[in-house]
């Protein structure tokens, strides 16, 4: 009778161990072990039996194809990855349940099958399921083969058969190996299973995708070894609530990181926002107080967004600070130079920030826009709807310049804004964009008198 025992693994990079550590060895995380129940086998350890044709060679003598990248035929995605997909390379899409990851992967499939047959593994739902879905999404193709199953060991076996062009494996949660005897889900088998894939997908010069599932605290589930070993790392955001979605690379090997995708949720599956600008600042209302809009980079694309500020009185002796879509401690600081350089008594209010439709900003660069939201609320004075606002601030209440002035400009006259608030240090490379009055300023009053006045 096979024995069974206990043993640790870690989240972070999967070292196990025969007894519970608080510090990883191998990667020094901290309080990141979890208990596995593990069942001895037997079973002794496979691996795959497709074996690569390729030999050393010297690198001068390696030569890349035209054709190196394929095209996904969603434009969107191809910009995340750098132009297409690489031969042999392995995309793990991470997001959480119910966001549209599986959506998402039926409609790549159903364009990757114009090219080549596609295997689509799915572990989650039946055949019959991925076939309605299919339908509503306009996505079947004979070279789009469903395979249900949720067996390493099948999989490479299918594999062999049928000889795919492309591979989609959904999700990485579910797939199990037969000789390790832990559930299906543990760490030790998402680690290994898909390693046991990426191995093949390498063997085979087979471009793959596996869907990862994310935890409560944004994390991809399994340990986190999972992202060292893939090439390219996808993550797919968006509010359930909401209808658009976007998609960020926080890892590729063969292109950039900067890089976003922007998708529309609808009744026919996921369709690509040309102008997402427009998407985000359409539902906008004229004249109320607390609102800006800057011009934010995300990778080489500049986008509009409406910033919005509210600010309410309150009798605790601690207010409240509310932030959406803003990094929190970032706002505190700029609440406090308003503070101080503008004389605005905050400490007796309760201040709440939002990005308008669930963006999420990271970059300096929103700083005047946010003080400006702050200031118009605090006056009550609305700015008016044709001027948008873009710049960083330091401690001193100096307005600091910042990159991309011509996109970002460009964006915002192509969208008809008339006037834009900038820093003098961006004044010089403004003058190169028609079509939108431009106000360098120098600190954060002149900017209050510009765009109050």
């Amino acid at each position: 009778m096979p024995k069974s025992e206990s043993k640790f693994f870690c989240k972070e990079c999967g070292y196990d161990t025969a007894k519970w550590l608080g510090k990883c060895p191998n990667c020094d995380a901290w309080d990141s072990f979890v208990e596995e129940r593990i069942i001895e086998s037997e079973s002794k350890f496979q691996s795959p039996s497709i074996v690569s044709a390729e030999k050393p060679q010297a690198i001068t003598e390696v030569t890349l194809k035209a054709d190196h990248r394929t095209q996904t035929g969603i434009v969107e995605l191809d910009r995340v990855l750098g132009g297409g997909l690489v031969m042999g390379s392995v995309i793990l899409l991470a997001g959480e349940p119910g966001i549209g990851k599986s959506t998402l992967m039926l409609q790549v499939a159903a364009r990757l099958a114009a090219v080549g047959k596609v295997l689509y593994v799915t572990g989650e739902e039946s055949a019959a399921q991925i076939k309605m879905r299919a339908t509503r999404l306009n996505a079947l193709s004979k070279n789009l083969i469903v395979y249900p199953e949720t067996k390493v060991f099948a999989v490479e076996n299918e594999i062999n058969n049928l000889k795919p062009a492309f591979l989609i494996v959904d999700s990485a949660q579910t797939m199990s190996r037969d000789d390790i005897a832990s559930a299906p889900g543990s760490i030790s088998q998402v680690r290994e299973s898909s390693n046991y894939i990426i191995k093949i997908a390498k063997a085979l010069n087979l471009p793959t995708f596996i869907v990862g599932h994310v935890t409560k605290e944004g994390n991809i589930a399994g340990p986190r070894l999972l992202e060292h070993m893939v090439d390219t790392v996808l993550y797919f955001e968006g509010d359930q609530h909401k209808y658009f979605r976007l998609i960020r690379a926080t890892k590729n090997r063969f292109g950039s990181t900067n890089e976003v995708g922007i998708f529309e949720m609808g009744e026919n599956g996921l369709v690509e926002v040309a102008n997402p600008s427009k998407l985000f600042l359409e539902e906008r209302s004229a004249n109320i107080s607390g609102s800006s809009v800057m011009a934010t980079m995300e990778g080489t694309r500049p986008l509009l967004v409406e910033l919005q500020a509210l600010i309410t009185s309150t009798s605790s002796p601690m207010p409240r600070r509310g932030v959406t879509g803003l990094d929190y401690n970032r706002t505190a600081i700029i609440l406090a130079v308003v503070e101080k350089r503008l004389g605005l008594k905050l400490a007796d209010k309760d201040v709440y920030v939002n990005v308008a439709g669930g963006v999420k900003i990271n970059e300096p660069a929103s700083d005047l826009a946010l003080a400006m939201a702050v200031i118009s609320c605090y006056k009550n004075q609305p700015i008016p709807a044709d001027i948008m606002v873009v710049g960083e601030i330091g401690l001193g209440g100096e307005v600091r310049a910042v990159n991309h002035i011509t996109l970002r400009l460009g964006e915002a006259a192509k969208l008809g804004f008339s006037k834009a608030i900038i820093p003098q240090g961006n004044a010089k490379e403004s003058a190169k964009v028609k079509g939108i009055k431009v106000e360098a300023v120098g600190n954060l009053r002149d900017a209050e008198s510009f765009a109050l006045s």
